[in-house]
């Protein structure tokens, strides 16, 4: 980004960096047409106008350049997609070595199971610092066959790694469009409408009961709330892994979160004691003593046993919103789940 960028008309600027006028728009500021350069702009400002900013033209001028070299760095680094991600194992609590290399590619699930305490939130943790050999378990986590810089590791702005937790509460005083708005302004979004649109929509198809874009954060349920960053993460963060920690219990669409994460090529590392979601993955690792005890590729029986498995949870669902709507379930239960002796 250079000075050139003060003598480009609005017109084309907003064209090749739709972000350009967020600038101005921060301190007031409105071009009066296409042609008129960002560099005439700031000289139209009146200096009385200026001190009450306490700004000068030449301040506005450089502000505005680092501006837009700050946005340019952002959608660049927005833009980082990942071939692969690859675990190479270290040792458990014991020892033992893991003697595994796990390799993901965008649209994997990969599910994380074993007893609780086992350590599959050892396994999470180590994925989101992309550890080097400098964590409790020795594990190595490379990004497309590498090394991850510093700044991949440690960078605030544009993480890697995006991770939802089993217990989130909002604190923050603004209503969910307020909340997505923001977020899709940071992304340098475009149509910001359409967007908060989008995810809010996503969000109640997922959610087991709907919420309104006017909804306070702080009055959302904690599905909903689920629901809500599930959608933000798919639709809006650049991250390019997603860690889920237990999703079974939060009141959302687990089927529907799962495919909307895959449809968007994230890397998918979920930690679940739920049957139905283990075995959505591809593959899934057992934990035993804080290590990789088994790799275990979701086929044949197991895929199958899935649809059954699903089948039944369809029907508690059923139940749940039976129940919910104030019906009473007074017809016969084994029948209706299939579970019901045939009589010959």
């Amino acid at each position: 980004m250079g000075k050139h960028l003060l003598k480009v008309p609005f017109g084309r600027l907003l064209q090749e960096h739709p972000y350009a006028g967020d600038y101005f728009r921060s301190i007031g500021l409105s071009w009066k047409d296409s042609l008129q350069t960002p560099e005439q702009l700031i000289e139209s400002v009146e200096e009385e106008t200026m001190e009450d900013a306490g700004l000068s033209h030449e301040q506005m001028r450089t502000h505005f350049l680092e501006f837009m070299a700050q946005a340019a760095e952002l959608m660049k680094n927005s833009k980082r997609r990942l071939s692969s991600l690859t675990i190479i194992g270290g040792t458990d609590k014991n020892g033992r070595e893991e003697n595994v290399e796990i390799e993901l590619c965008p649209g994997d699930i990969m599910c994380i199971v074993g007893p609780t305490g086992s350590g599959k939130s050892r396994l999470l943790a180590d994925i989101e610092c992309f550890a080097q050999k400098d964590t409790p378990t020795g594990r190595t986590i490379l990004i497309d066959g590498n090394k991850p810089t510093q700044n991949e590791r440690f960078r605030f702005e544009n993480k890697l790694v995006a991770q939802l937790s089993q217990n989130m509460n909002f604190v923050v005083d603004l209503n969910v469009e307020s909340f997505v708005a923001m977020h899709a302004s940071s992304r340098m979004v475009v149509d910001i409408d359409s967007t908060v649109q989008s995810v809010i929509e996503c969000a109640n198809e997922l959610a087991g009961e709907k919420f309104e874009r006017k909804t306070a954060l702080t009055q959302l349920s904690g599905g909903q709330s689920r629901a809500l960053m599930i959608a933000d993460t798919a639709l809006l963060s650049s991250s390019p892994i997603v860690l889920i920690d237990e999703i079974e219990n939060a009141g959302v669409d687990r089927k529907k979160a799962l495919e909307l994460l895959v449809r968007k090529e994230k890397i998918v590392l979920m930690s679940t004691h739920d049957p139905i979601l283990a075995l959505m993955g591809n593959r899934r690792i057992a934990i035993s003593n804080g290590g990789i005890a088994a790799l275990i590729d979701t086929e044949g029986k197991e895929k199958e046993n899935l649809a059954v498995l699903e089948e039944f949870d369809a029907k508690i669902l059923e139940i749940r919103n039976m129940l919910r709507s104030g019906k009473k379930i007074d017809f016969e239960l084994g029948e209706f789940l299939g579970l019901a002796e045939k009589t010959v």
